[in-house]
């Protein structure tokens, strides 16, 4: 029988390594074992994307060259049956390969070499929005059909459910708030990322495209989600909404 958590007390966070470097993944899993985060570490592709299907972990650190199934093959199959956040870890850091990552539904990025306390602050970032404690107060938004509910972290546009990862909602949470405000790269960076270290700036473009696709509009003459050439994006107001 499992042990109740005192009043107050947060769940571990738990974690789910795939990294077939074995000096590596020692090191990350006692830096992030001795700051309060349960790691699990497999070092092969395929058997990485069975437990991650297996068991529901906080969050997946996820190398991209792997044997077995690469990185990028794992995170389109887990997107297509889970929500639950990735973090690649590669020495594959050109900007090509970090928007691959993040248009087959990645949350975040880091290239090698990279300290691990600046990951264990993306994981306690991505942790924190996961479960409703990081942004504004947790008030259901709703602009025209589009319905926001940080509390339950769900979304639903004309009454359908809206299949997003942790960082899609906190960032179109953060647009529907500020609906009909112009917000710039920057500010969308500060508003969706919280203490983590700052993305790069097309990461946002990613992002955005990705929630157009998923909110049905069109690219080249979006309704939702548009485009101010030169500043940054908005979210159409209620008014405008279709």
């Amino acid at each position: 029988m499992d042990k109740a958590l005192p009043v107050g007390a947060e769940p571990a966070v738990t974690a789910l390594l795939v990294e077939d470097d074995e000096k590596l993944a020692r090191l990350l899993s006692g830096y992030l074992g001795g700051h309060g985060i349960v790691v699990s570490w497999l070092a092969d592709g395929e058997k990485g994307l069975r437990e991650a299907l297996a068991r529901r972990y906080d969050v997946i650190l996820l190398d991209l060259m792997l044997p077995g199934r690469d990185g990028l093959e794992i995170c389109r199959e887990l997107r297509s049956r889970s929500d639950v956040p990735v973090i690649f870890l590669t020495a594959r850091g050109e900007e090509a390969d970090r928007i691959i990552g993040l248009e087959l539904g990645a949350d975040d990025y880091l290239a090698k070499p990279f300290s691990p306390r600046e990951l264990l602050a993306r994981i306690r970032a991505l942790v924190r929005r996961a479960r409703g404690q990081a942004g504004p107060a947790l008030r259901v938004v709703e602009v025209g059909s589009l319905r926001l509910d940080p509390a339950a972290r769900s979304a639903r546009l004309r009454g359908a459910d809206l299949e997003l990862t942790s960082y899609e909602f906190t960032l179109l949470h953060a647009l529907a708030e500020r609906a009909g405000r112009v917000l710039s790269r920057e500010q969308l960076l500060d508003l969706a990322k919280g203490s983590a270290e700052e993305a790069f700036d097309r990461s946002i473009d990613v992002h955005v495209s990705r929630l157009r696709h998923k909110l049905g509009d069109d690219a080249r003459s979006p309704r939702w989600l548009k485009t101010v050439r030169g500043v940054g994006y908005v979210l159409a107001a209620s008014e405008d909404a279709p």
